[in-house]
């Protein structure tokens, strides 16, 4: 992984070197700091002569200023300071985040024009901006650029300098460590899938315990005898093994139920014997992003001590078109009892997802669960890639996602459940069907995982168009998007914390 800035917060004047990054409001309006360093106008001047107005993102690099013993400085628009909102400062870290690339250690003067002070939220939401924009995904490439390589070298550093900082210490290491989650989940989405096979993928959930999770490992003999069969025969055609990794975060009292938080992992996804089109089909290493976002998700609330009972079930397989695979026309009995006719060994996500939800709920007997899984490419058809598909048997817990969604970036959009749907997956030979039809296919796959999860409030979201090549935004620059995190990490700290 590429080199991710640490972050340090103080309230002492910035050192009079290096590199000094200063935060500007809308028409160039200066806080008391700036100020300060404007005494001689060499600010005021550039900014005039470069005709720089202090808009939102925007920047503006004074090399040696007249002056001072700096190197460069680097001003920094806030734009209408009035206009500023969470995900603003989140943007804002992430934009910034260039500045520091191979630069060593820079300070910058966080502050906003007039009497308003930057809260420690504010400040930490921009630090965790600044890391998340920093990730890329390097592990296997090899610099043969000697420019690259010295400039690389430096370790990059910011020191924020702002008048909150002993709070923004205290809040940092929670906020850090959802940033962590997300760098996890992009981790995980982009190994290759000869190196993150199921059992790799389960000793890296198992890494967790570190934190302070319990967790659990089931394997194929284990999962053999608790018969999950949809689950198994998903697997038959691999030579990589099936786990089930079950993360327990145990950070509220006793008493509480747990929440439960449910992701698909297909660690390749060939679409078995109903093989896919060769084109594109290596973005299938992506195919467990669900479970990417669940161990992240994990990883965010135990680093933070997140003041809740969580359980993340991930289960883990790979599909391949082997002579022991899943044929289409085979029929299999579920873990909940109900039978399975196979059509489309393509349709396999939602046969994981099948036993993963029924043994979740009957094994932690939850409070809701919530589903992440790349299931269909019909949710692209319907949303593109701005939205996950919402599907929810609950009207409050969809309420809480959605208005998660909103104050993270990470956008979902409720579509319809009812049973009118549920004939499209009825058939004569079995209980159900595993895929409905080419109408409403988004729609009948979750009608499918309603089947498994009983009274229960649950949701489901589809996560194909948003987890993986998503478009490009100033915390996300490569192709895993780490989507879910800090969309569950809100849903849970804003409604069911103790």
């Amino acid at each position: 992984m590429s080199k991710i800035p640490s972050i340090s917060f103080t309230s002492a004047t910035p050192a009079a070197t290096g590199r000094l990054l200063i935060t500007v409001g809308k028409d160039g309006a200066l806080g008391t700091a700036g100020q300060s360093i404007d005494e001689s106008g060499v600010l005021s001047k550039a900014m005039k002569a470069a005709d720089f107005d202090g808009a939102f993102g925007k920047m503006l690099d004074i090399v040696t200023p007249h002056g001072t013993g700096l190197d460069v400085i680097v001003l920094v628009g806030l734009g209408d300071v009035s206009e500023l909102n969470e995900q603003s400062w989140w943007n804002l870290g992430g934009k910034m985040s260039g500045k520091l690339d191979g630069q060593g250690k820079s300070s910058l003067v966080l502050e906003m024009p007039g009497e308003d002070k930057v809260s420690a939220k504010q400040a930490t939401d921009l630090a965790a901006g600044v890391q998340l924009a920093a990730y890329s995904f390097d592990t296997y490439k090899t610099m043969k650029d000697d420019k690259r390589k010295k400039k690389s070298s430096a370790k990059p550093a910011l020191a924020i300098h702002v008048s909150s900082a002993s709070a923004a210490k205290k809040l940092w290491s929670g906020r850090e460590g959802v940033a962590a989650g997300v760098m996890l989940a992009r981790d995980l989405v982009n190994e290759p899938a000869n190196v993150l096979t199921p059992i790799e993928f389960a000793k890296r959930a198992k890494a967790l315990e570190k934190l302070g999770c319990k967790v659990d490992v089931l394997d194929e003999k284990a999962m053999k005898r608790l018969k999950m069969a949809t689950l198994l025969g998903v697997a038959q055609g691999s030579r990589s093994a099936p786990r089930m990794a079950i993360i327990e975060w145990k950070g509220g009292k006793a008493k509480d139920k747990p929440i439960a938080f449910v992701g698909k992992g297909v660690t390749f996804d060939t679409g078995g014997i109903s093989l896919k089109p060769g084109a594109g089909m290596g973005d299938m290493k992506g195919d467990m992003g669900g479970a990417a976002a669940v161990t992240g998700l994990m990883h965010a609330l135990a680093a933070r001590k997140a003041k809740a009972n969580v359980v993340g079930v991930i289960a883990l397989v790979e599909n391949m078109p082997d002579g022991n695979a899943q044929r289409p026309g085979d029929i299999i009995t579920s873990m909940s009892g109900q039978t399975v006719e196979i059509l489309n060994t393509d349709a396999e996500g939602r046969l994981i997802l099948a036993d993963a939800l029924w043994h979740t709920n009957k094994k932690f007997k939850p409070s809701f669960m919530v589903d992440l899984a790349t299931l269909t490419g019909a949710i692209l058809i319907a949303l593109g890639d701005q939205h996950a598909g919402l599907f929810s048997n609950d009207d409050t817990l969809a309420d809480n996602l959605f208005a998660a969604g909103q104050a993270t970036d990470e956008k979902v959009w409720r579509m319809p459940l009812s049973k009118a749907y549920d004939k499209l997956i009825d058939t004569k030979n079995a209980d159900m069907k595993n895929i409905g039809g080419r109408n409403a296919g988004s729609i009948t796959a979750a009608q499918f995982l309603q089947r498994f999860v009983g009274e229960t409030p649950w949701a489901h979201l589809d996560i194909a168009g948003t987890a993986l090549a998503s478009p490009k935004s100033d915390i996300n620059k490569g192709w895993a998007s780490g989507f879910g995190v800090r969309l569950l990490d809100r849903l849970v700290a804003d409604n069911y914390e103790s």
